[in-house]
């Protein structure tokens, strides 16, 4: 069965990092180009950054560059989204997805308030 689960999402205050995880199973993570998308309340799904599948190659939307790191270690089967300078508005539910189809996990809310 294929699985993305995502974690390490929460409660942080304006400024603050967090690092998102998403471990894939039921496939061959390393043949895959990879995104983290998020869907802020009452709005549809950004794009938030992708990679592709050696990892050398990045991509992020202009509200996260400078800000947020995308990376992944194929020998674990795992997604990252270091998330630094954190504000309010990405607030949001945070997915990683599979590039070729759009396969999502079922995602980590992170909440940026004081």
């Amino acid at each position: 069965e294929v699985q993305l689960v995502e974690s390490g999402g929460g409660l942080v205050q304006p400024g603050g990092s967090l690092r998102l995880s998403c471990a894939a199973s039921g496939f061959t993570f390393s043949n895959h180009g990879m995104r983290w998308v998020r869907q802020a309340p009452g709005k549809g799904l950004e794009e938030v950054s992708e990679i592709n599948n050696g990892g050398t190659f990045t991509s992020y939307a202009s509200s996260v560059k400078g800000r947020f790191t995308i990376s992944r270690d194929n020998a674990k089967n795992t997604l990252y989204l270091q998330m630094n300078s954190l504000k309010p508005e990405d607030t949001a539910v945070y997915y990683c997805a599979r590039s070729y189809d759009g396969l999502r996990g079922q995602g980590t809310q992170v909440t940026v308030s004081s």
